[in-house]
């Protein structure tokens, strides 16, 4: 009776290894995705990781086992922690390790996990004098609330300043710019998919690509 009692008062803990069995099974999907958000190639990756591009399409595959040595590489080209990167269970503890990325005046915080819509507080730089903004067109919808100072928005025909308080929210298929209205850096807390992440936080370092579904 009593040890029945104490089998009941501690259960073998049976779901732990099935619970980490679908999160090493996810893994592969999951860097796949986080690839294809980055908008990157797996030749691009196998350029800046130095890892074999057979290596990563197996990785992602799910043929070949995911190791520290291979996810340590992908989790610095991503800028993501490495829990974060493998999808691993949540510690209890709430909290977002924030990490700022800054790109050419851009200065971006990630403020959610990734997946689904992201939350990230942008700090914009004024452009150097004479630039002239390009506008750009994705997939999509955006919501952004300036938390700084005073945003030129610019769609389609339309130019909008929106000063600290204020909010906006627009389809990105209509062509768009954002920026500060002046000399001073804006800051935004901006809500968006992972389109949207491509199209601001890396058209600075060259030309957006086509849609993620265009990567292998």
């Amino acid at each position: 009776m009593g040890d029945d009692a104490n089998a009941a008062d501690h259960p073998a803990p049976a779901s732990a290894p099935r619970d980490r069995d679908g999160v090493l099974a996810a893994v592969g999907p999951r860097l796949r995705e986080v690839r294809r958000r980055n908008g990157m190639t797996l030749a691009e990756l196998a350029e800046r990781t130095g890892i074999n591009e057979s290596t990563l399409s197996r990785l992602e595959g799910g043929t070949r086992k995911p190791t520290l040595e291979l996810l340590l590489p992908l989790a610095e080209v991503y800028a993501v922690p490495l829990d974060e990167l493998v999808g691993a269970p949540r510690t209890g503890d709430p909290r977002i390790h924030l990490r700022p990325v800054t790109r050419d005046g851009l200065t971006y915080v990630p403020l959610s996990r990734p997946g689904g819509v992201q939350a990230h507080k942008l700090l914009i730089r004024p452009s150097p004098a004479g630039a002239e903004p390009t506008l750009r067109t994705h997939e999509g919808f955006e919501w952004l609330y300036v938390l700084a100072g005073r945003l030129r928005l610019i769609l389609g025909e339309r130019t909008l300043v929106l000063k600290s308080g204020e909010a906006a929210e627009f389809d990105t298929h209509v062509p768009h710019w954002l920026g500060p209205d002046d000399d001073r850096t804006v800051e935004l807390l901006v809500l968006f998919g992972h389109q949207g992440e491509r199209a601001h936080l890396r058209a600075r370092q060259g030309p957006l690509r086509g849609s993620a579904d265009d990567i292998p």
